[in-house]
């Protein structure tokens, strides 16, 4: 790699980082406020926020770094064409495809990141939120009842605790049963701790009494106890297999999925339409990338509009990337969507090599342009001001 070669390649991924950090970022933080209930309604730390939340990054990369490269790109193509470096290039016999060279080393790089992030960092990232969610679930009885607040854990359960004391003891217990329609409990206990073991986890409440209205009946039977076991063993996971979506496999459990999983079983189309997702994410970058310098990478004058090639590449890398998302979703039903997808981006590569290739210089044609300038002469005619020769 030439000395030319390593300053696009350095300049292509110094833009490309702190594009990719920049909107990902954006993004997370949109993605966080999502899950702030950990820390409001499910008592969680700033600490246990911040990690579950930063999970979800990796998958946020798979789908932002093909479009930071394409800007990455388009940024260090436009560097290079105000301060007439491509031009200089072009005189000394650079031809497009060997400027391109130094693009395609950078677009490698972030190919392969793309690919173990799509293979393996971004399902174990799904998977670690999946468990940590139902460590917290588990841990119901400790992190949602709070001091203070009724917290309803069914459609018809509330519980009240007043206030927590050392050594795990709940003192001031309230709890308002009535999931079955027969009868409605009401408990209130002096104090009560958390007992789990093999059976499942229960609310050991002490001295307090228990009221029991039963349907039909016209008074309630209060009932008096010293010590009384309420099972929450519903509200908790603890103990359970945590079921793995699709998202939370790893690229081979896709390959080759187990002909008993029920997930499977269930939604075939869906494991077929995620594996072929994997495989086509480091290839999106390439698409992009070629698209991208075949309408910017020619050489230019600087009274050459920049501004149309710029609008073109973008409105081919975004109109790609939706026509992927919706053969994506097309995919779960008919395979046929898969292929016709895979064909899309070896066209659109092919196409933009052949453009880099030959050297076509993308510019608006002189009818649309004729048009442009007649429409802004009648608005400065409009606003009263003199047209310049």
């Amino acid at each position: 790699m030439g000395s030319i070669d390593r300053y696009i390649f350095r300049t292509t991924l110094a833009s490309f980082a702190l594009i990719l950090v920049s909107l990902t970022g954006v993004i997370w933080i949109t993605q966080a406020l999502r899950g702030i209930d950990l820390m409001t309604s499910q008592g969680q730390t700033i600490i246990t926020f911040l990690g579950i939340t930063s999970l979800v990054i990796p998958a946020l990369v798979l789908i932002i770094a093909p479009i930071a490269l394409m800007i990455a790109i388009s940024h260090t193509l436009n560097k290079l064409a105000t301060d007439s470096e491509i031009i200089v290039m072009n005189a000394a016999g650079f031809s497009p495809f060997r400027l391109f060279r130094p693009f395609l080393y950078a677009t490698c790089v972030v190919a392969i990141m793309v690919a173990f992030i799509a293979s393996y960092l971004a399902p174990d990232g799904m998977r670690r939120i999946k468990q940590w969610d139902a460590e917290i679930t588990a841990d119901v009885l400790t992190n949602i009842l709070q001091p203070g607040r009724f917290a309803q854990l069914d459609q018809n359960l509330t519980i009240r605790i007043r206030e927590r004391q050392p050594g795990g003891v709940l003192a001031g217990i309230f709890v308002d049963d009535r999931r079955d329609p027969k009868e409605r409990v009401t408990i209130i206990a002096d104090h009560g701790t958390i007992l789990r073991n093999e059976s499942g986890s229960y609310l050991v409440l002490e001295d307090g009494n228990l009221q029991r209205f039963e349907a039909g009946k016209r008074d309630p039977a209060l009932v008096a106890f010293g010590r009384y076991a309420f099972d929450m063993s519903k509200f908790s996971n603890h103990g359970r297999d945590v079921t793995l979506g699709i998202r939370e496999r790893y690229i081979w459990e896709l390959l080759q999925p187990s002909a008993e999983d029920p997930v499977y079983q269930q939604l075939p189309g869906q494991f077929r339409a995620e594996l072929h997702d994997r495989f086509m994410a480091p290839i999106y970058p390439f698409a992009f990338a070629a698209l991208t310098f075949a309408f910017l990478g020619t050489p230019r004058t600087t009274r050459q509009s920049r501004n149309f090639s710029i609008g073109g590449s973008i409105l081919a890398v975004f109109g790609l990337r939706m026509a992927g998302f919706a053969c994506s979703v097309m995919t779960v039903k008919s395979p046929l969507a898969a292929v016709f997808q895979y064909l899309m981006l070896v066209v659109a590569i092919g196409g933009g090599l052949a453009m880099i290739l030959a050297g076509i210089v993308v510019e608006p044609p002189a009818a649309l342009m004729e048009a442009i300038n007649r429409t802004n002469e009648r608005i400065l005619r409009l606003f009263g001001r003199p047209v310049t020769a």
